[in-house]
């Protein structure tokens, strides 16, 4: 049993357009993943494309202003908005993107040690700042005399140490040096091993690889692929709906060959396959209706055409 499932969640939210009128806009669309127990999954795609949403949702610290649907399972029961409370920074611990999710009045070494497990937790807290290149006296500073690469080293020293069983990180590593990047890899990887599971939300997929055991392929708000990391070798062969293969292959180290168009914008989503407008492989019955997402050779995948 997965330890996270995520079955048919949409999200929208409630926006002022001019005046008092209002609109609906949909930002994620039917979208489905699950991360067992003891596994990395990589949750890859462009800006907009719903990744930092899906944490938030899980997390359960979405805005007034959204309306959620479908459902989020945790350890095979509901994770509705009182539980994921209860669970958050215990059984459930994320990660953030921005580094103002610092307390900017509390000491980070305190602030740290909030989330250790175990009696001594000052010890705790000082042994994973080693780990991390944190010099001693860091633990007395304030978050507005981190660096940007030094505050997210302490975002991730948050997770490491509080034992959560689920650690959702979200883009946890841009402004590192490399060879923090390094460690913190080893650390999502070696806490995977433990028997965490780890949710690994990123813009890179070279650092996706270095770790994850499979990858999620988010576009426009909905999931379009999940594959074994090991489907992204060669010119993609392996891997089953048409933007999965368009990415890798637009890598440099690939074919360097770039995907004409753009995502399209939440409010103006296509009715059909929501790559359909800058799919090679699109047909008349793309446009017709949403792809529903189906197993396809080990993965899954949203495509009438994937085989």
């Amino acid at each position: 049993m997965a330890l996270l499932k995520v079955d048919k969640l949409s999200v929208s939210f409630m926006q002022y357009t001019g005046g008092l009128r209002q609109q609906i806009v949909q930002t994620i669309t039917d979208l489905h993943l699950s991360v067992n127990a003891g596994e990395i999954v990589a949750v890859f795609g462009s800006s907009g494309s719903g990744k930092s949403l899906l944490a938030h949702a899980i997390m359960g610290i979405l805005p007034d202003n959204a309306t959620m649907s479908g459902t989020i399972h945790f350890d095979g029961r509901i994770l509705d908005q009182d539980r994921a409370l209860s669970l958050r920074g215990k059984e459930i611990a994320l990660v953030p993107q921005s580094v103002n999710y610092l307390d900017p009045l509390m000491r980070v070494g305190a602030q740290v040690r909030t989330t250790a497990v175990g009696e001594d937790r000052a010890s705790a807290q000082r042994a994973i700042f080693k780990r991390y290149r944190l010099n001693d006296n860091v633990e007395r500073m304030f978050p507005f005399q981190l660096s940007g690469g030094m505050a997210r080293r302490v975002l991730v020293s948050t997770a490491a140490i509080s034992g959560a069983r689920l650690i959702i990180a979200d883009e946890p590593t841009p402004g590192m040096h490399p060879d923090d990047v390094t460690e913190a890899l080893n650390t999502f990887r070696e806490l995977a091993d433990n028997g965490c599971a780890v949710l690994f939300i990123t813009h890179d997929i070279e650092a996706a690889l270095r770790i994850a055991d499979r990858i999620a392929v988010f576009y426009a708000g909905t999931t379009v692929e999940t594959a074994l990391a090991a489907d992204f070798a060669g010119d993609g062969e392996r891997l089953r709906h048409p933007y999965s293969k368009a990415l890798w292959q637009a890598l440099p180290q690939n074919a360097f060959v770039p995907i004409p168009g753009a995502q399209p914008r939440p409010d103006h989503l296509p009715s059909g396959c929501l790559f359909a407008p800058r799919c090679a492989r699109v047909t008349d019955a793309c446009t017709e209706s949403r792809p529903e997402m189906r197993e396809v050779r080990g993965g899954s995948a949203r495509c009438i055409h994937a085989s």
